[in-house]
């Protein structure tokens, strides 16, 4: 069985070829995204790989469908980027990694907020420098903050764990719950009760048509005058203008991204040599209490490995019995 993997980056060869030693799969690895231009290089394949940038939107999916795919193989947990009832009516199965590394994400959360707290990037860049002061560098004790995590699924429950031991006191938001993050003392809220009593706000909710900008400027005006938010969830749980002008009003006193709603034409490209064509994106580099990541949450050696075993093994259980292990279900 063949199985083109687009949007290959070097990570992905090794780790995909190492999992899906023995298996008999023919790997193909095409560095392109996946999209209307693009899919033609399936030609032969009965499934593909994508990742969380790749257009699987309508037009994509019937083309993959007239070439003789049945499988779409995300390499990702998201699966909003996915037509699923136009997939569910070409008959192509989608199945996803629905756990790879919480701890991942969960410290690459906590990473965001110590740097854009202690400033350690840039006191990196002033001691390079020879600019030994202290001026500007000054953060807080974790210790006795409020934190407020929205979404308490497997990385959030490890998030509450660490903030815990940080010595914060943990108010969540979400409708079911973790069972361990009330075991910890974690305190569920109303959404707005969380925005309105937090130091410290991290996202980490899936992005459904609910949470689609769930960050505007009515939930930024009920936040804590200088408030830190960190989004490693989504991009688009966070309407970007609308921090914008939090950020220019005071009231987000530090803002930590991993993602971005228009991250699509951004992340995972090298661009240094050219420009950034996202005047937004652009104007968020200018403030100095911003700091963002390029979708590196997930970028561990464990995350990778499990990323690849659990995406090989839904195309090894597609191809043996017709199904894979972890399939997304499609709506009727």
């Amino acid at each position: 069985m063949r199985l083109d993997v687009f949007s290959a980056k070097p990570h992905d060869l090794t780790f995909l070829q190492a999992a899906a030693a023995g298996t008999g799969l023919d790997l193909r690895f095409h560095q392109a995204r996946l999209d209307a231009g693009s899919a033609a290089l399936a030609a032969g394949a009965q499934a593909v790989s994508a990742f969380v940038n790749d257009d699987l939107g309508a037009g994509v999916i019937d083309a993959l469908a007239g070439q003789g795919v049945g499988l779409i193989a995300l390499r990702s947990a998201g699966f909003n980027h996915v037509d699923q009832r136009v997939a569910r009516a070409r008959g192509i199965s989608v199945a996803r990694v629905p756990a790879y590394s919480p701890h991942a994400v969960a410290e690459h959360t906590v990473a965001l907020i110590l740097t854009l707290n202690r400033k350690t990037h840039r006191a990196h860049n002033r001691v390079r420098e020879g600019n030994f002061a202290l001026d500007g560098l000054m953060g807080f004790d974790m210790q006795g903050k409020v934190a407020g995590i929205v979404g308490t699924g497997l990385i959030g429950t490890v998030l509450a764990r660490i903030l815990t031991g940080f010595g914060c006191r943990v108010l969540a938001h979400d409708p079911q719950p973790a069972p361990d993050c009330l075991a910890m003392g974690v305190e569920y809220l109303a959404m707005d009760a969380l925005l309105a009593q937090a130091d410290i706000i991290t996202l980490q909710c899936p992005l459904t048509a609910q949470t689609h900008h769930l960050i505007d400027d009515a939930a930024i005006a009920r936040m804590k005058p200088g408030v830190m938010l960190v989004n490693t969830s989504r991009g688009a749980v966070v309407d970007t203008r609308a921090v914008i002008r939090g950020l220019k009003s005071g009231r987000i006193g530090a803002l930590g991204l991993d993602v971005y709603e228009e991250e699509a034409d951004l992340f995972f490209d090298d661009l240094s040599r050219s420009f950034i064509p996202d005047d937004v994106f652009a104007r968020l580099l200018t403030f100095p209490n911003v700091l963002i990541t390029g979708h590196q949450g997930f970028f561990t050696q464990e995350a990778l490995q499990a990323i690849a075993e659990t995406t090989i093994a839904n195309v090894v259980a597609y191809r043996d019995g017709g199904a894979p292990l972890h399939p997304v279900s499609l709506p009727d």
